[in-house]
């Protein structure tokens, strides 16, 4: 099963940045579909931005304009930059994998955001 790991998650004030990191364990496909989803206490889980095997990418609208999706294949990573941070944008961030072969999902084990009002 592959697993991913998240990091970079923490603290950050308003208008602050942050970048998150997600390293899967294995080589990706090029068919593989990864992105970031979050959840915040009693709110269902959004999605805040996907990235394509043709480097296309879709964002959540609350997010557009400030985050900035990237991957790396050499790595097995993918990035999310985080700009101008909202309080609202607090939440647990998850890392997903999408397999196409097999349609088949992996989730990292999340990463906290905080940021300060």
């Amino acid at each position: 099963q592959v697993q991913l790991v998240e990091s970079g998650g923490g603290l950050v004030q308003p208008g602050g940045s942050l970048r998150l990191s997600c390293a899967a364990s294995e080589r990706l496909f090029r068919l593989d579909t990864m992105g970031w989803y979050r959840q915040a206490p009693g709110k269902q889980r959004e999605l805040v931005a996907s990235i394509y095997l043709d480097s296309s990418t879709k964002y959540g609208d609350s997010v557009k304009g400030r985050f900035t999706i990237s991957r790396d294949s050499a790595k097995n990573t993918v990035y999310l930059q985080m700009n101008s941070l909202k309080p609202e944008d607090t939440a647990v961030y998850y890392c997903n994998l999408h397999r196409d072969w097999g349609s088949v999902d992996y989730w990292g084990q999340g990463t906290q955001v905080t940021v300060s009002s």
